[in-house]
């Protein structure tokens, strides 16, 4: 009781049979609570998390799989720091041969197409440290 008060979805006692334990969990991976919207917005830009475009005033863009990750992160903690290594770790991974630059490179890309979408959200870097995603401000 004490357990299921505290917020567990279930529970088993011993000793218990592995098809139980099993069948228990095949049924509440079925059970999503967890809502993932299809789109993102900020700004005047939106990402469509199923066909990878990016689209804004200006028409859209078709991103490729590593421009998607970065731009759904820094999307999901726009205002919020991505540190250089961060991108590295969690798109390329830990095994990977590719340069830290290849970061630099890919938010060119990104950079080059919200400009053609017309966006009024831009990547703002921190030298030596990492990117931001932030509103433009007409100055």
């Amino acid at each position: 009781i004490t357990g299921l008060d505290s917020g567990a979805d279930d529970y088993l006692t011993k000793p218990f049979a592995m098809g139980e334990l099993l069948a228990r969990i095949r049924a509440m991976t079925r059970r999503r609570t967890e809502f993932a919207p299809s789109t993102l917005t900020f700004g005047n830009v939106s990402l469509n998390r199923q066909s990878f475009e990016l689209s804004g005033p200006n028409g859209s863009q078709k991103l490729g799989n590593k421009e998607f990750q970065m731009i759904e992160a820094l999307m999901l903690n726009h205002g919020t720091l991505i540190s250089t290594e961060r991108f590295m770790e969690k798109i390329w991974g830990y095994d990977s041969d590719a340069e830290i630059n290849v970061v630099w490179v890919y938010i060119s890309y990104l950079r080059k197409k919200l400009g053609l979408i017309g966006a009024d959200i831009e990547i703002k870097a921190t030298r030596g440290v990492g990117y931001t995603l932030e509103e433009k401000h007409n100055d």
